[in-house]
Formats: structure tokens, C-alpha cells, sequence
């Protein structure tokens, strides 16, 4: 559940009804305007497997490129895996991955992009957190110890408020 900034106390649960039942939020009454999310998520691994992700060299193919499309094809299907989420027309996603082979790290930055009443936070953070589950299982056969440290909102502008999270933060 998320809390309305908009809100006099800032605590008022948008996605529940008076009775206390989950419900999706009406934005019919919103104005339309572009809008923008960027998310990551970190996948940690040994720095021996991370270096075959880097290379291309790992045994069931393409880690980066497999993982960049499925984080695409996650962010068109949010609203199918995200029960109240609205289901939105994107503008565009993309889904950036950088390797730190020495540090063991797979960083994931997903972006998405609407112009609608409602925003796109869930579906660059369902892109992030697909693509980073796509790492995983393809390196999986490699190795057991694979985890996923972090998803995380890194901002949104559009609607109401703009919002970027802290250097430090995360």
C-alpha cells in the first residue's frame, strides 16, 4: 500500500477503501502529463561468475541481452502481475546493465516512460526486478550463492510530484 503525499498527515493509504479493503485507485479525474521512472537492482555473485556474464561466455547464452528483454517484456505486463496497478501504453523502456566482474556485481537500471494520469514507478521497478531475476536464473547452473541485494526506485518526475531518492539512500 502506498501513502498520499497530498495528504494533511501524509499517512492515508491510497489503495484501500473506507471498509479497509484493497482497492485500485480512481485516476479519472487526473490530467495527463509525461511521465518518467527509473529503477535498479543489484544481483550479487562470485567475481569468477560474473566474469563469465561479462565475456558472454556462460552455458545457457546471452545473460545481458536475455536479461534486457525480459525486463522489457516485464514492464509491458505489470498490470497482469501487479494486482492493482493500471495497465498503461509505454512510451518506451530500456533496460541498461553494467558489470563489475572484479566486485562480483550485475547492476540493472530500468526506464520507463508514459504520458498518462498515472504513473510508471511499478513497471520500471517490475523491469529492474525481472531482469535481475533473468540473471539469476541463468547463472544459477554456475552457481548456487547468487542473490539479489537490492531493488530499489531511483526516481519519477511527472504528475503531482517529482521524487528522487537520496544520494546515500541506497
Amino acid at each position: 500500500m502506498t501513502t498520499d503525499p497530498g495528504s494533511e498527515s501524509g499517512s492515508r493509504l491510497t489503495h484501500v477503501d473506507a471498509d479497509g479493503n484493497a482497492r485500485m485507485v480512481d485516476v479519472g479525474a487526473k490530467a495527463e502529463s509525461d511521465r518518467r521512472a527509473r529503477a535498479r537492482a543489484t544481483v550479487k555473485m562470485l567475481p569468477a561468475t560474473s566474469e563469465l556474464v561479462a565475456r558472454g561466455d556462460n552455458p545457457k547464452g546471452d545473460v545481458i541481452a536475455t536479461a534486457r528483454l525480459a525486463g522489457v517484456m516485464a514492464a509491458k505486463r505489470t498490470a497482469e502481475l501487479i494486482p492493482l496497478a493500471h495497465p498503461l501504453s509505454l512510451n518506451f523502456v530500456d533496460v541498461e546493465i553494467a558489470i563489475d566482474a572484479g566486485a562480483g556485481r550485475v547492476t540493472i537500471e530500468a526506464e520507463a516512460r508514459t504520458s498518462g494520469k498515472t504513473g510508471v514507478e511499478m513497471e520500471a521497478l517490475t523491469a529492474a526486478s525481472v531482469a535481475a531475476l533473468t540473471v539469476y536464473d541463468m547463472v544459477k547452473g554456475v552457481e548456487r550463492g547468487v542473490s539479489i541485494e537490492e531493488v530499489v526506485l531511483l526516481e519519477k518526475s511527472g504528475g503531482r510530484h517529482d521524487w528522487k531518492l537520496a544520494s546515500g539512500d541506497a
